[in-house]
């Protein structure tokens, strides 16, 4: 198990890697995370939801992901509650007071979602989440030390130095626990260092001279494309670089699947950026719209500080706007909730396109693959070009308009269904990963680069899977020569027999 002093310790691509590496090294190698808060989230075949997180690492260990590796995922709908999604299926939202009260009657279905794993899998690197000394938590603790125990799990500490004060961060995580937890750490992993490991070395000595842990290692800062968790990740602060085009995604407050624009960012013409202000907006050649958990709230968000303002404007001038999920709902003309979903009430749309959306209680989760059709405007070119990705919502759409994709389910090929509409520069859909096809992404680059008045020009996107193996086996390359991985295997075995 790989704990941190901290939310953002780097526990979820320490995971990845050791994930990683023992698939290299021919295990068959499971990731799990008894409950993770994230508005990142995937649909996996059997149309269950998960954490992306969990999706990476099951990525690394060249495993399909499965809804068990994520038992309990919370999407924040509000500052003070979130959606509740066990074992893949959505049971509500609560706030955080009543998860609190409710969440011991989870473990059965935690443990479940293990106890399956340990059946399928020859090791389990198991996640926990923020940190194990938040004492105010310790009482129903189910996904640091109170999850280790339950499956007898030793556990690896990860500290962030780039932040500072690594050396008291452990010290002091340490000292908060009990003497039985404390046993349970087996080792410390010292992670985003920057500088020369000599330097850092007397620290070390009198870290372990304190605490009588070893220093595993000391995992350099580096620099790899991997999906990271929504709420810290640093993507949202670049500033884009020199691109042809500049590319501005709405960063909602909300916002949730910002993975969606991965493949653009890595387009050698695209700088692409994050815009939270209206200041911020500037004159780009395109705007996303991103899906979020709360398209009423994010909506009048953009509404109040300016930035809904900017993006109608910039869709008056011709250019190029995509709404994806409920990036989507707020381009049409009125959004309604009747049943509360979000916020009981109405709200008018940008009016952008002909559609009306209605919140209700079923949720949508499938994986989707189909065919762009009758594409008009900037985009024309996506048209009967494939199409793929899955599907995350609440809300049901209704418009007399065409349909600029027809799909159906990617895993039983049943239920043809249409989705998205499409103006002459104004387009939306529900469908997420739509971006992950190679010609879907090459296709809207080289027609905004037309309308920039670019011709010709080599556009190639990166294929996506080969793309994300090769930074998997960077990481694992990583993880092997700064990390003591011959400790990590005794860790390993000596848990096996102890159990």
């Amino acid at each position: 198990m790989i704990q941190g002093t901290m939310s953002n310790a780097g526990k979820s691509i320490l995971a990845g890697g050791l994930c990683r590496v023992l698939k290299q090294d021919g295990y068959r190698v499971a990731p799990f995370k008894s409950q993770n808060m994230a508005l990142n989230s995937f649909i996996t075949k059997e149309g269950l939801e998960m954490g992306r997180a969990q999706v990476m690492q099951a990525e690394a260990a060249g495993t399909e992901p499965l809804a068990e590796m994520n038992p309990i995922l919370l999407k924040p709908t509000n500052d003070t509650g979130s959606q509740v999604i066990v074992n893949g299926e959505a049971v509500g939202v609560m706030s955080a007071a009543e998860y609190y009260r409710r969440k011991q009657e989870y473990i059965p279905a935690i443990l479940a979602a293990y106890r399956s794993l340990e059946e399928k899998y020859d090791v389990i690197v198991i996640e926990g989440a923020g940190s194990p000394a938040e004492i105010n938590l310790k009482e129903n603790d189910l996904v640091n030390m109170g999850l280790a125990k339950l499956v007898d799990a030793p556990v690896l500490l990860a500290g962030d130095i780039d932040r500072g004060g690594v050396f008291a961060q452990i010290v002091g995580t340490i000292e908060l626990l009990e003497e039985e937890e404390r046993r349970r750490i087996k080792g410390i992993i010292i992670n985003k260092f920057r500088g020369d490991k000599e330097i850092l070395r007397p620290g070390l000595e009198m870290l372990e001279e304190k605490i009588r842990i070893p220093v595993l290692g000391v995992v350099p800062y580096f620099h790899l494309d991997i999906d990271d968790e929504d709420s810290l990740t640093e993507r949202f602060v670049r500033k884009g670089g020199a691109g042809r085009l500049d590319i501005a995604v709405i960063r909602l407050p909300r916002i949730s699947n910002f993975t969606d624009f991965a493949p653009l960012e890595g387009m050698e013409d695209v700088s692409l950026r994050y815009v939270s202000r209206a200041s911020e907006f500037g004159d780009p050649d395109a705007v996303f719209l991103p899906g979020t958990k709360n398209t009423i709230g994010d909506l009048l968000w953009m509404r109040q500080n300016g930035l809904e303002a900017k993006v109608l404007k910039h869709s008056a001038k011709g250019r190029l706007l995509f709404g994806i999920c409920g990036g989507y709902q707020m381009l049409g003309e009125k959004i309604e909730d009747p049943e509360g979903m979000e916020q009981q009430g109405s709200v008018k749309g940008m009016g952008l396109l002909p559609m009306k959306t209605t919140f209700r209680a079923e949720k949508t989760c499938t994986r989707v693959r189909g065919h762009f059709r009758n594409v008009k405007g900037i985009l024309e070119g996506l048209s009967q070009v494939e199409a793929e990705g899955y599907e995350i919502h609440m809300g049901i759409s209704e418009s007399d308009g065409e349909k600029m994709l027809s799909l159906k389910d990617a895993v039983t090929g049943k239920t043809p269904k249409e989705d998205g509409l499409c103006t002459d520069h104004v387009y939306g859909c529900y469908v997420h990963g739509i971006f992950d096809r190679a010609e879907v992404t090459e296709t809207v680059v080289r027609a905004l680069l037309r309308q920039k008045g670019y011709s010709g020009g080599h556009v190639k996107a990166i294929g996506q899977a080969e793309y994300k193996e090769s930074q998997y086996d960077s990481l694992a390359k990583i993880i092997r020569d700064n990390i003591d991985m011959e400790a990590v295997y005794r860790m390993i075995r000596e848990g096996a027999k102890a159990r």
